[in-house]
């Protein structure tokens, strides 16, 4: 239950046509606090409840647990969510042995497009696609719970 996840800036939409998935993402939180983020999500058709701790000292890797819900009961709690819900669409893209997690957001954090890879260790080696651009792993205004507070507009 630990997650091992590196984050990095995209330098250009290029990725969209080596995506072999893509999915609408809708997610709020019942709780932004760093320390314990308790996110509600619709990806698909799929509904999410995850709980994240803080992160270690490297910033590296954190606590997560994350249970399937139903769509309508994440629909319910995502009106009990703090004020931004982030709207986003996911690309994933298969480079070597690892899944990039691609996001493109919308609305109040429109033109910001993060893709993420998670690992099994901290020290565990990965191909660097032509798009990826400078890591932003342990800058917080890039983790989603900020972007719903701190929307990219406003910076």
């Amino acid at each position: 239950m630990i997650e091992i996840e590196r984050k990095f800036l995209v330098k250009n939409d290029s990725f969209k046509i080596e995506a072999f998935d893509k999915n609408h993402i809708a997610q709020g939180y019942l709780n932004s606090n760093p320390e314990r983020t308790v996110r509600v999500r619709i990806k698909g058709e799929k509904g999410f409840l995850t709980i994240k701790g803080a992160s270690n000292e490297t910033g590296l890797s954190r606590f997560e647990w994350e249970k399937e819900i139903s769509v309508s009961e994440a629909q319910a709690l995502l009106l009990l969510c703090e004020k931004g819900v982030i709207d986003k669409t996911r690309f994933e893209i298969k480079k070597g042995d690892h899944v990039f997690e691609v996001d493109e957001f919308y609305g109040e954090n429109e033109g910001l497009i993060v893709a993420e890879i998670e690992l099994k260790s901290e020290k565990e080696t990965f191909i660097k696609p032509d798009w990826l651009g400078t890591e932003v792993t342990r800058d917080i205004r890039y983790y989603n719970a900020y972007l719903s507070n701190n929307p990219f507009k406003n910076w």
